[in-house]
């Protein structure tokens, strides 16, 4: 998988020098066609892994964007307007992620969203315990966590 990863990268960066525009979107096209081009040339291979994994990176990447831009949103309309909206809480979440480096990415993942803060992990390693600035509902806040970012990064680690 690593190796792939590398000849996608050294085809994106022939692409950028073939077509002599450095920049990101450039690159990320040269990317887009190099993965391409691997998968056509991979295709009738046993281990598929990479070709995967890379959409659901992207797409969890993609996801993360907007759930913080949202929460940066929501804190910073809080802090410009006189009124507060708080609701603040703890929510008690039950994980599927087991191994510590999957609790250890999803726990920073919900800390990097701009409204959570991760306060603690039960002893069994089951559960999170959340602070959550913004808590209106928390059977929703807990299936926002289970379907969004930890169902999408169990799919990209296991």
């Amino acid at each position: 998988m690593v190796k792939q990863f590398l000849m996608n990268l050294l085809l994106a960066f022939i692409w950028v020098a073939l077509t002599g525009s450095l920049y990101f979107s450039n690159f990320y096209l040269g990317f887009l066609l190099g993965f391409f081009i691997l998968w056509l040339m991979n295709r009738n291979e046993d281990d598929q892994r990479y070709f995967n994994r890379v959409p659901k990176i992207i797409g969890f990447i993609l996801y993360f964007l907007y759930e913080l831009v949202k929460a940066n949103l929501q804190v910073a309309y809080d802090v410009i307007t006189p009124r507060f909206f708080m609701q603040p809480g703890i929510v008690r979440y039950p994980m599927a992620a087991r191994s510590d480096f999957e609790i250890n990415m999803l726990s920073t993942v919900i800390s990097l969203t701009p409204g959570t803060l991760i306060m603690d992990i039960s002893e069994d390693r089951t559960v999170l315990y959340i602070h959550v600035m913004y808590l209106r509902d928390k059977d929703q806040f807990i299936r926002q966590i289970k379907n969004g970012f930890e169902r999408r990064l169990l799919e990209i680690i296991r």
